[in-house]
């Protein structure tokens, strides 16, 4: 069933890691996103009942304490590989950083390029049968990098306690701001922001089937 895809498929899954076009996929996305937008926590409840089989009375941030609870259960070798993967990953961005410039023409106008970063940027990580630590410190650490001061994680509640390496690479960047729902709904509260998920300017990170049509339909939002 759609439901079942939704629940299941895994970002790295061959028959459906491409973005061919599927009506029936389409159109239940555009549904999820829309009931998003008009309905904010309710919808995203309702969704994450249905399908992740969670039932949520209110959305809430993951409490900080809890992250550093499983973070502690990391052995140090994964927390030093983890370490050893975002210096190289932020020596690597720093090069691409824009610096601002200015010129002042003879009759007194100034002319000049300003680089700015985003004030929030939501990341999607997926909770499927695998963990993906690697894809928070792939996209966070730029982020960082670039200056970007809010950054909001999202990622289905199915497996976040169960597998503690996700937890261990939000404490180690810094990220606080964690809501353990998943899927499109979660990709439309990110875009749209509802009365517990406040809005961001992009959304980043992989996904299943259904994530990645959400992306694609919010994109410019």
């Amino acid at each position: 069933s759609r439901e079942d895809i939704h629940k299941d498929a895994s970002p790295l899954s061959d028959s459906r890691r491409s973005m061919t076009f599927d009506p029936e996929v389409e159109k239940s996305v555009r549904e999820i996103v829309d009931a998003v937008r008009d309905h904010g926590d309710k919808a995203v409840i309702e969704y994450t009942r249905r399908f992740d089989g969670v039932t949520l009375d209110r959305i809430e941030r993951v409490p900080v304490e809890i992250l550093r609870e499983l973070h502690a259960r990391v052995d140090g070798a994964f927390l030093d590989a983890l370490r050893g993967a975002a210096v190289n990953v932020r020596r690597f961005h720093e090069r691409q950083l824009r610096e601002t410039c200015w010129m002042e023409e003879p009759d007194g106008v100034r002319l000049g390029l300003r680089y700015l970063p985003l004030d929030a940027v939501g990341l999607y990580v997926p909770g499927g049968a695998a963990a993906y630590p690697s894809s928070i410190v792939m996209n966070a650490v730029p982020a960082q990098g670039a200056g970007v001061r809010r950054i909001a994680v999202v990622t289905p509640p199915g497996r976040f306690h169960e597998n503690p390496h996700v937890a261990a690479a939000l404490v180690e960047l810094g990220i606080e701001e964690v809501y353990t729902v998943g899927g499109a709904q979660a990709v439309a509260a990110l875009a749209f922001g509802t009365e517990s998920i406040p809005r961001v300017d992009k959304i980043v990170g992989p996904g299943n089937l259904y994530v990645a049509f959400a992306k694609k339909m919010v994109f410019g939002t």
